[in-house]
């Protein structure tokens, strides 16, 4: 394996936690006017999230389709500059670096895309693909190593060194997205945003690439979160689960304790959802459905963002926003029909 040079030491004491977010907001400006732009409001894409992540955990983040999950991974690694709140990684707030600060943060985070096929360059050798971190950061002068390393990248996600004098184009979806993967673990990392990576794949062959994504974790002893729709995806691969509605957390909770009971009454919508492959039990199951849209994050409601489609909603809901309260060892929930202890 190539060696890498050493990351400048770390100010955080030995801990197991890796990331810790603090209230992040991303909020997007709304202007008109062609010659003289006048901002009318902002789409507050990201609404203060909070969460922390241990080293060697994959942490869910699920909810509707624009809810602010992609948009919370680009904060976190710093494709998109946070409009508030804190992002402490092994110690340091890297809402503050600078350049020189920011190229080394980006040896320590990667990103896995959804699109297999837009995130890979097609004019480009797969060689040259997974190569490209270690050529940014100076890592391939000693061509013999850095043709070993790049094998060495293709073994570890099921495919043959030869293939890397390949074009994208030669490969399905599933092994596009592996060479993706492959990417992203040439420097090192120890945190991976995973954007949705097998959604655009077919059924049969997501189980495999998730494999691919446990295995390496449990070889490498990497951290994920791990973005995604689909709840029996986040299921399988996940320690904890955070869902996420209109820019907000409204639970965090383990795999199992989400599943088995869920508090908020949107994490029990989304699960009454999904379907159940046992035809009786799917009979019998209670539904709750929830009515009306997802509001617009440019004029999202005041108190609780659920507060109009919950079946449930209270007057306090629609003037005060709950904010998450612990509900047992390792859960929070925000929602006014909990205790708030």
């Amino acid at each position: 394996m190539t060696n890498l040079q050493p990351l400048p030491a770390q100010s955080s004491a030995d801990t197991d936690e890796l990331l810790r977010v603090e209230n992040l907001k991303v909020h997007f400006p709304v202007t008109k006017g062609v010659i003289v732009k006048k901002q009318v409001g902002s789409v507050k894409a990201v609404d203060g999230v909070s969460f922390t992540l241990r080293r060697g955990e994959t942490l869910g983040l699920v909810g509707e389709s624009g809810c602010g999950k992609s948009t919370t991974g680009l904060a976190v690694i710093r494709m998109l500059e946070a409009t508030g709140g804190r992002i402490v990684f092994e110690g340091q707030d890297v809402t503050s670096f600078d350049k020189a600060q920011l190229k080394d943060f980006r040896r320590r985070v990667q990103m896995v895309y959804q699109d297999p096929y837009g995130s890979l360059n097609p004019r480009m050798k797969v060689s040259d693909i997974i190569g490209e971190p270690l050529q940014v950061h100076g890592l391939d002068k000693d061509h013999a190593a850095y043709r070993a390393r790049i094998a060495e990248l293709l073994e570890m996600v099921s495919l043959a060194p030869y293939m890397a004098d390949r074009y994208p184009h030669e490969f399905s979806g599933g092994q596009r997205q592996r060479i993706g993967i492959a990417r992203a673990l040439a420097l090192e990392p120890s945190l991976i945003v995973c954007d949705e990576p097998v959604s655009a794949l077919d059924v049969s062959i997501q189980a495999q690439v998730v494999n691919v994504f446990i295995e390496l974790q449990k070889r490498l002893g990497l951290t994920y979160i791990f973005i995604a729709h689909d709840l029996a995806v986040v299921r399988h691969i996940s320690d904890r689960i955070a869902v996420m509605y209109l820019g907000r957390i409204v639970e965090i909770a383990s795999r199992d304790d989400l599943y088995q009971r869920p508090l908020h009454p949107y994490t029990q919508a989304l699960l009454s959802a999904v379907p159940v492959a046992d035809v009786e039990a799917e009979s019998k199951r209670a539904r709750m459905v929830v009515k009306g849209e997802v509001p617009s994050p440019l004029n999202p409601p005041k108190g609780c963002h659920f507060h109009p489609r919950c079946p449930m909603a209270m007057e306090k809901c629609k003037t005060q926003e709950p904010v998450l309260t612990a509900q047992g060892a390792g859960r929070v929930v925000a929602c006014h029909l909990l205790p708030t202890n």
